[in-house]
């Protein structure tokens, strides 16, 4: 809708004086008793009105995501608490570096959406700040005196929310820079969900052909075509969801430049992008960590033995057996095949007992040191 949202404000004005006048005990549409714009918005506009309950529904919208995060979060953190004695090789441009648990790697995925529930709280204080009482264009013509505070004082009263009335009412009403920076931080949001889907599906690709170091919940037939085959959906779902909301985000960024002088006009198209990436961020959230993350399993066979006979290996018994000995074992490895613990064992350069140690989770993976 053109107008600023114009057509909403007056519905719901409507809408108001009508049900008031059935509870006056008059009919429906008998304005002169009680009207939608003398009565209802009375010292209002819908540039003061409609960014004002944007905000509102916004803060509640947002309290819900952050629930649903902290869900996700607690998924991944207790995976985390499982797999931390499982030991894996990490990876670097998808070659392989040093060794690592599959501890720490959920454990990441936990702190990143920890890290943005807390960017999201410092977003949305922003968006406690309200026009309300700016009337037209920020002046209050033909609100009376005192109107901006009471009816802030009553929203918040209502609402329970920490509402404040801006410093500048002429600023507020044209600037839609709090509805940005929320949707900045969403897209953050949804960019590092989607790059945690992207590392579960590559994970657990295969089972036989890929990595197949972590098992998904299989959740439905993957093929019509291609019996047995189970795809990664859930992650997928996720990976869409982002794809949405950065889109989102680039509509509500051109929707605020877009404003001109003292109003912008394109608050309708924020609103309802703002809506459907929290909105959509929250149901992706839960549905990974219910019907995804709290089902996954470990290959820890697979990921044991990736690590035996990776090259990567050598770089952790570089300070044991020497810079020239590690060269040497890592091109032999790389030549022949063989495990890398197998050749330093073969030539001696480590008692077994020793090399078993040095392979231990907590001292190869560094899970026992402070920065762990």
């Amino acid at each position: 809708q053109g107008g600023a949202g114009t057509s909403t404000n007056m519905n719901a004005n409507e809408v108001i004086a009508n049900r008031a006048l059935e509870l006056l005990g008059f009919e429906k549409g008998q304005y002169r008793y009680l009207h939608p714009n003398e009565d209802v918005n009375l010292g209002q506009s819908t540039n003061d009105v409609y960014p004002t309950a944007v905000k509102v529904a916004t803060v509640f919208a947002v309290r819900g995501l952050l629930k649903a995060m902290a869900v996700l979060q607690d998924s991944f953190a207790r995976k985390a608490v499982e797999f931390r004695d499982v030991l894996k090789m990490g990876r670097t441009q998808l070659q392989d570096a040093v060794p690592m648990t599959l501890g720490q790697e959920f454990s990441a995925f936990a702190v990143m959406i920890d890290e943005d529930r807390h960017r999201l709280d410092e977003a949305v204080q922003l968006i406690h700040e309200i026009n309300l009482g700016a009337t037209a264009i920020g002046t209050g013509l033909n609100a009376p005196a005192g109107y901006a505070e009471a009816a802030r004082r009553h929203l918040a009263e209502i609402t329970g929310l920490p509402l404040v009335t801006a410093v500048n009412l002429v600023e507020a009403t044209q600037d839609c820079g709090a509805f940005v920076q929320m949707s900045g931080v969403l897209k953050r949001v949804a960019v590092k969900l989607s790059k945690s889907c992207n590392d579960l599906r590559l994970l657990s690709s295969g089972p036989r052909a890929g990595l197949g170091e972590i098992n998904l919940p299989p959740v439905q037939a993957g093929s019509s075509i291609m019996p047995g085959k189970v795809n990664p959906v859930i992650p997928e779902v996720v990976n869409q969801v982002a794809f949405e909301v950065i889109g989102n985000d680039v509509t509500i960024t051109m929707a605020a430049e877009a404003g001109q002088l003292q109003l912008n006009a394109f608050e309708p198209i924020i609103l309802h992008s703002l809506s459907e990436s929290i909105t959509h961020l929250r149901a992706a959230c839960l549905t990974l960590a219910e019907r995804c993350v709290d089902g996954i399993t470990a290959n820890t066979e697979v990921l044991r033995a990736s690590v035996e006979n990776s090259i990567g290996l050598v770089t952790a018994l570089n300070p044991h057996i020497g810079y020239t000995a590690a060269t040497d074992i890592a091109k032999e490895a790389l030549v022949t095949g063989r495990g890398v613990a197998e050749l330093v064992l073969e030539k001696g350069l480590l008692p077994a007992e020793t090399l078993a140690d040095l392979l231990r989770p907590e001292v190869v993976a560094g899970t026992g040191r402070a920065l762990a």
